[in-house]
């Protein structure tokens, strides 16, 4: 009985740690946003911006579109901040710790340019 107990209390943690902050896991999913716009036009961003979106767009699509970032619903900083650290820890990504920050800096710029409605929306505690 305590077993049982445990392991749905687990399941339950599991389960709102990943509806919280996780993007969709099947491949169906994914495609969602892997059929958006696979590019941002950052001519009118300052210089810096360009440069990180080059290092952006060289290490994340290593190993997915960079449609997925681009059009995914995270906007918030923090929620950058973990989706940064989540990719550098996976294996091959080959992010160094001063390029998941250049990274992090750009998604969240680009968030508060492309995704201020989002942004507002879940500042407000809205979802979706």
């Amino acid at each position: 009985m305590k077993r049982l107990i445990v392991v749905g209390l687990l399941l339950a943690v599991v389960g709102g740690v990943r509806v919280y902050g996780e993007q969709p896991s099947t491949e169906e999913q994914l495609a969602d946003f892997d059929s958006g716009p696979k590019t941002i036009d950052v001519s009118s961003y300052p210089s810096d911006m360009q440069e990180k979106y080059e290092l952006f767009s060289r290490k994340c699509s290593k190993c997915h579109t960079l449609a997925r970032p681009i059009n995914s619903d995270y906007a918030l900083p923090d929620e950058w901040s973990r989706y940064v650290k989540r990719m550098m820890r996976k294996p091959g990504s080959e992010i160094a710790p001063k390029e998941g920050k250049q990274i992090y800096e750009f998604l969240a710029y680009d968030s508060s340019i492309r995704k201020k409605e989002l942004i507002e929306k879940k500042n407000a505690g809205g979802s979706d």
